[in-house]
């Protein structure tokens, strides 16, 4: 027997029922496509045509290059010219500035199937569009826009210069500084760990112009190459080595006053947001990384016959097939999430520090279990295989290392539960 209450409860419904039948329907059985959602696996046609445009690219231009450039150390000027001639170095620019005015999702896309084949090139391609291009589309004004965001477009490499000796994972430690003179600046300093910094023409660099401010002082500066900077070292590293590293010195290096992007003192609000944005392009970068590793050694082990029938038949395999590539999805959707949020004008900084951490531990497990699927062939340079491995940890260190990325999450999950 009902209770009273229940009683009570269920002739509600049922009058709800009786009385809108038409609301009834439209809130209980409309289903999720008449209501415009979607899978995050959805795309629009614009997206999916770069997808194949760019995996097209990869394969046939940047996969024959792959173990040279890693060899040489060096990246191959032929990538380059064919990145921009591909309109990859301005995805998100507008039409009217030389660019494709495409989705940030659409980049992330492309920096995610760069990576299946080649990290280095991929990272070349996501620090140019997820921190250069951004910062002068976003802050830039309209004048610096119409001088610089072409270039950038179509034929001149960018680098962000944040990084220096005593300021990794505290940016705002930085020492290198501006000082004023006239409708000038000079800038004195060094900084450390820069990505594109061989190849690139033009650069971000953030320096202080007033030291007594802290962080406050902070100022981005658009500095070309040809004003004296001096690439001092180009660093030697485990792994996207055809990706140039360098330090470089900036010794009184004159800086014309209309070259500050955003505002003298906001460079430090600048690389916040910026950062953020970064985040979710490496988290594509570890993602195709990822992916690419599994991809290769996979059908190895299909091929490779063992007490009678293929290695990746047997169930001890197969299990770990299974699991890498449900890890895998999950870092696939966790970054298109954040990339469809960052769209949309949501808060996205959380799930922008869980797509980087979590990739980045999903492409050094799926990496390092690849080259083990594969035995003797996987730990040699021949297949490739191993070099993913050894791009995979970098994903754990730069653009906010794994600690910082947990400690983003854990102070949303503080201030939720608090």
């Amino acid at each position: 027997m009902l209770s009273a209450a229940a009683a009570r409860a269920s002739r509600s419904a049922l009058r709800f029922a009786s009385k809108s039948p038409a609301v009834h329907a439209r809130a209980f059985s409309a289903s999720p496509a008449s209501l415009g959602l979607n899978s995050l696996h959805t795309f629009t046609d614009e997206e999916e045509m770069l997808r194949d445009a760019v995996r097209k690219f990869a394969n046939e231009v940047v996969a024959p290059r792959v173990r040279q450039m890693d060899e040489a150390e060096s990246m191959d000027p032929a990538v380059i010219q064919g990145l921009f001639e591909q309109g990859l170095m301005g995805i998100e620019t507008s039409a009217d500035h030389g660019g494709a005015e495409s989705s940030f999702t659409a980049a992330v896309i492309a920096i995610e199937e760069l990576a299946k084949v080649d990290p280095s090139v991929s990272v070349l391609c996501d620090v140019h569009n997820t921190l250069v291009n951004t910062i002068f589309r976003k802050y830039a004004t309209p004048e610096q826009k119409d001088k610089w965001l072409p270039q950038l477009a179509e034929s001149k490499l960018g680098s962000f210069c944040l990084s220096e000796a005593a300021s990794g994972s505290d940016a705002f430690a930085l020492q290198t500084r501006a000082e004023k003179k006239g409708d000038k600046y000079v800038i004195n300093g060094t900084k450390m760990w820069i990505t594109n910094s061989s190849e690139a023409e033009i650069f971000l660099v953030f320096a202080n112009v007033d030291p007594s401010k802290g962080y406050k002082g902070i100022t981005c500066f658009v500095v070309t190459k040809d004003m004296g900077i001096k690439i001092a070292k180009k660093e030697e590293k485990l792994g996207i080595r055809a990706s140039s590293t360098c330090v470089l010195n900036f010794d009184d290096v004159e800086v014309p006053e209309e070259n500050i992007i955003g505002g003298v003192g906001k460079g430090y609000k600048l690389a916040i947001e910026i950062l953020n944005e970064g985040r979710i392009g490496i988290a594509g970068q570890m993602l195709g990384l990822a992916q690419g590793a599994f991809d290769k050694a996979v059908p190895y082990t299909y091929q490779r016959k063992q007490f009678g029938k293929p290695i990746g038949e047997f169930q001890g395999m197969a299990f770990q097939f299974a699991e890498v590539a449900t890890e895998i999805e999950a870092a696939r959707l966790l970054t298109y999430n954040a990339a469809r949020r960052k769209e949309e004008g949501k808060s996205f900084t959380m799930e922008a520090a869980m797509a980087k951490w979590y990739a980045s531990v999903v492409a050094q497990k799926a990496s390092g279990a690849a080259i083990e699927w594969a035995g003797g062939v996987g730990f040699t340079r021949e297949t490739g295989i191993e070099k993913f491995w050894r791009d995979s940890k970098i994903g754990a260190i730069y653009e906010g290392t794994s600690n910082i990325q947990l400690q983003t999450i854990a102070k949303f999950i503080q201030k939720q539960y608090s």
